[in-house]
Parts: C-alpha cells; structure tokens; sequence
C-alpha cells in the first residue's frame, strides 16, 4: 500500500477544486466518481497485499508509461512520484520518461478483417523498448511497456503472439489480465481528465 492515499485522482489530474464548476458537474455523476476513484484504489493503493505477481513498483512504471505516451504530462508525473514512493531508482524513473518520449503517438491504428470496415484501416507504427531501455527496466516490465503501447495504440491488432510474449518474459495469465485492466483504466482517466480539461479551458 502506498504511503499517501488521493481523494480523488480525476479532479487533482484535472485541477478540480471543491467549489469549481466542474466540481458540480462531476458530483451530478456521483456513482461514476466513486468507481474511478474505487478503481484508482484497487488497482494503486490497495487495502490488502497485492495478489499475483504484478507489483505496484509495476504498475506505477506501466502508469507513468502509458500517461506519458499519451501526452498527459501531469498524469505521468503524478505516477512517477508514486513509483517513486516505491522506492525505484531514479534510472528507471528517467529511463520510462526516454521510452514515452520515443513512443509518443496519435492513433488508434490497426487493421480490420476483409469486409466493409476495411476502409478504417489505419497504418501506425509499432513500438519496443529500445536496448539501452531494456537494460535498465529489465525484459518483463520492457514486455509489459510494450505490451500496453499495443493496447493503447493498436487496439484491434493485438493477438495470440503477443499474449505469449508476455508469458515468456514472466507475466501469469492472471497478472495479464490485471495489466489489461490497467491500461483499461488509465485509457478511461486520460479521456475524462483531457476532457475536463478542456470544459475548464
């Protein structure tokens, strides 16, 4: 468990105060505040010890990741320090911040089967941890990094051959899906923080 809990991590991303207007507007959505928030939680700062082998030094990395990747700079920061809690090194640290750099993109991008939906093909390129990146992060948090850029960004081209890859960079099948619905979550918060942000701007 981490050392520090967050009230609420969409309003702190989005610079909600108690009293803004956007305050208002998300407690119109009372039940929807509360499960982000619970999500945030279970995932982040759980009550109990983590299960599986998926540590919160991880899921902080993946975070600060796949926030970074996405263009969320505050969100990257905010999981940075929480990965920096966890005691990583400052290596790893600066090193996730050269791998977002470097995986930046727009997408989504992917193919469709043969058929009508075909004409939404949208070619994007692939992304790896780089060697020097590797070296430092280590092969099973490289596997999950590049593991969520796939999701993030080539939703629809993700298959069996990439669920291997992380079976044999280390990941459970239980772990697996834990990393998925994280990227799942984090996906979720990036839209609703950059769309708040833009309702405030």
């Amino acid at each position: 468990m981490t050392s520090t809990s967050t009230s609420d991590v969409i309003d702190q991303l989005s610079g909600i105060a108690p009293g803004h207007p956007l305050d208002a507007i998300r407690a119109g959505r009372a039940q929807a505040r509360i499960h982000s928030q619970q999500s945030y939680l279970a995932l982040f700062e759980p009550a109990l010890p983590v299960a599986g082998d998926f540590t919160l030094v991880e899921r902080f990395a993946v975070a600060t990741f796949v926030t970074g990747v996405q263009g969320q700079a505050q969100a990257s920061r905010f999981y940075a320090a929480g990965l920096a809690r966890q005691g990583a090194a400052r290596q790893v640290i600066d090193a996730l911040a050269v791998e977002a750099a470097t995986g930046t993109a727009t997408g989504p991008f992917g193919r469709f089967p043969e058929g009508p939906l075909t004409k939404e093909d949208a070619p994007g390129p692939y992304w790896r941890v780089s060697d020097s990146g590797s070296a430092i992060l280590g092969a099973r948090l490289s596997a999950a990094l590049a593991h969520a850029h796939l999701l993030v960004f080539h939703p629809r081209d993700a298959g069996a051959q990439d669920l291997q890859a992380l079976l044999d960079s280390g990941w459970s099948p239980t772990d697996i899906v834990t990393l998925s619905q994280l990227v799942a979550f984090l996906a979720f918060q990036v839209r609703v923080v950059a769309g708040l942000q833009a309702l405030a701007s």
